[in-house]
């Protein structure tokens, strides 16, 4: 589809029937999403428009039109699954290889930002676990999950730590460590919080 393009219901579907059938992550126009909802928009005041009516023509037109939202729907959550199980896998991939699909240029603004997340996500863990397992070190997964702020939350902390433990990549996706017994380091507050958890460390 060029960027001008108007979305129709023939054209989503192709664009389904495409994503479907191929095993690459199909390119789609800049801004497709928002010209999607464009078109649901249109839609839904066609419905209300229909509705203020009142006779057999309205009626018929009420039904196709609802008809027609309703499958529109239906091919927009399965577009969205199968591109998302695509994002995953690549995602995955490029984890597991330290390699760049040429598929992410396929990718939407708002798909970058999921795929990001998958490949720190994925990253996060084969460090903390397999990387860690490989040297002979106890794995440790400081969780990377990304919550709104608050002031406090960017307060560091002074902390002891109890016992040896490994490199690890925090949730800012700095490296930390490794550590021995007995050594003082300064801390984020979310790293620090799940260390004294797991009886790693002692606040200062």
């Amino acid at each position: 589809m060029s960027e001008d393009s108007i979305i129709t219901y023939e054209k989503l579907y192709e664009v389904l029937r495409l994503e479907k059938y191929k095993k690459e992550l199909q390119k789609l126009e800049p801004g497709f999403f928002n010209k999607v909802v464009r078109y649901l928009d249109e839609k839904k005041s066609i419905l209300q428009n229909q509705e203020s009516k009142d006779s057999i023509f309205a009626s018929q037109s009420i039904t196709k039109t609802k008809r027609q939202l309703e499958n529109t729907k239906m091919i927009l959550k399965e577009l969205y699954e199968r591109r998302e199980a695509k994002i995953i896998q690549m995602a995955l991939f490029n984890s597991r290889t330290s390699e760049k699909s040429n598929e992410t240029d396929a990718l939407l603004d708002e798909e970058i930002k999921f795929y990001k997340s998958l490949l720190s996500l994925f990253n996060n863990y084969k460090t903390g676990i397999l990387d860690n397992i490989l040297n002979c070190k106890i794995p440790l997964v400081v969780n990377n999950i990304i919550n709104k702020e608050t002031p406090n939350e960017k307060i560091n902390r002074l902390v002891r730590f109890l016992h040896p433990v490994p490199q690890f990549i925090g949730e800012d996706m700095q490296v930390y460590g490794p550590f021995e017994s007995e050594d003082i380091a300064n801390l984020p507050q979310k790293v620090s919080e799940i260390l004294i958890k797991n009886n790693r460390v002692e606040e200062v």
